[in-house]
């Protein structure tokens, strides 16, 4: 095994009618004042936001601010706003309710409140570094992002979609009875935002990792297999709450631990996501392949290690071994329902200027490599996009 860091500080409360306790959870780490941010109308229809209001006005807490209306690839602008109105109102907790666009805006409300002096997009576009933060709180309402025990968070700005390091949540409550109200898509964008979480990490050069091998390989088979039977029969609880463990253990880096995470599909789809406002589950799945097929020879021991574990696959040489089990994969993802490629997201096939944009969005105009298990250089990234687009 090799050496590591790890501290997940967020505290999980899973199961039915876990929301129960969020007033008490929001207590315990100091909320008195609180603004709550959530997506669409269906968490005022479903009743959600009203119940949630009123445990807390019980407990004698108050919710100043309800902010709705968080998009996908959440925007900047609409953090600015929250911002300024989490200041005004001096929030001392921020509590999301939703899935992974709205945690990830509820982390960036957070930072900003705390650092009300500073433009949230500073520390988003990598020019500053911020630390202190309100804390967050989360109330889970669909299986994807992994976001509610992550460290990170995403923001779009101007055609540009970015990661940046957040605190994490301090607590996360999971109800998957919530997550059965999903609709399809979404739901199946959520599935394979899970896998990749765990791909992203998985594919690597660092060896002597077992239990972590051992760790991923079991959730990624339990989160296909568990898709399977949600596709089939769309109430099944118990599905749903193993993809939504599964999900939240995909971005903790448990699943990574002992290796460099590379997260070469998450950078090359946040660019589809941010100049195309494209789904991010689905800019994993239309990229993911291209990708593989293109640095799989770095170390085609580990792609076909991958195929043993995952489809069973034994036959052939490693070469063979390891392109038939990027076949399956990209198989699975088909029979889930999502694209993987350009015109199956939606975008259509593209101009090779149009491909050179987003290389070079992703390379910063050609003056970085990103990602550790083959560093992607401008060319690299172009033949991968090259390559989706059909």
């Amino acid at each position: 095994m090799q050496s590591f860091e790890y501290f997940c500080p967020t505290e999980i409360i899973f199961g039915s009618g876990s929301e129960n306790c969020v007033a008490e959870k929001i207590r315990k780490h100091g909320g008195k004042r609180v603004m709550i941010i959530y997506g669409g109308g269906s968490a005022i229809k479903s009743g959600l936001i009203p119940k949630i209001e009123r445990l807390m006005m019980i407990s004698g807490l108050a919710a100043l601010k309800v902010v709705g209306g968080v998009q996908p690839n959440p925007r900047a602008n609409f953090v600015r706003q929250a911002i300024r109105e989490a200041v005004n109102a001096e929030i001392d907790f921020v509590l999301a309710v939703g899935g992974g666009s709205v945690i990830d805006t509820a982390k960036a409300v957070a930072l900003g409140a705390a650092n009300s002096s500073v433009d949230i997009w500073e520390h988003w576009s990598g020019k500053i570094r911020l630390e202190k933060s309100l804390p967050v709180g989360v109330v889970l309402t669909i299986a994807a992002a992994g976001s509610e025990t992550s460290n990170s968070a995403v923001l779009s700005e101007h055609g540009f979609k970015r990661g940046a390091i957040t605190p994490r949540p301090v607590f996360a409550i999971m109800n998957p009875e919530f997550a059965l109200t999903v609709p399809h898509y979404p739901l199946i964008c959520g599935i394979a935002d899970i896998i990749m979480h765990t791909l992203d990490r998985y594919f690597s050069c660092v060896e002597g990792n077992e239990f972590t091998d051992l760790v991923a390989e079991s959730l990624v088979k339990n989160v296909m297999a568990q898709s399977k039977i949600l596709l089939d029969d769309p109430k099944n609880l118990q599905a749903m709450s193993e993809i939504m463990w599964c999900g939240s253990v995909s971005h903790t880096g448990f699943t990574g631990l002992g290796r460099e995470r590379d997260f070469s599909t998450h950078k090359l789809g946040h660019e589809l996501g941010g100049r195309y406002d494209a789904a991010h589950g689905a800019t994993l799945t239309t990229v993911w392949a291209s990708w593989a097929r293109t640095v799989y020879n770095t170390k085609p021991e580990r792609f076909a290690h991958f195929a043993e574990k995952i489809f069973g696959i034994v036959d052939g040489s490693i070469d063979e071994r390891a392109r038939a089990g990027i076949d399956a994969m990209e198989n699975y993802f088909r029979e889930l329902g999502m694209p993987t490629n350009f015109t199956e997201l939606g975008i259509g096939v593209k101009s090779e200027d149009e491909l050179k944009i987003l290389a070079n969005m992703v390379t910063a105009n050609g003056t970085k490599t990103v990602a550790t298990f083959r560093p992607l250089d401008r060319a690299t990234v172009l033949e991968i996009y090259g390559k989706a687009n059909c």
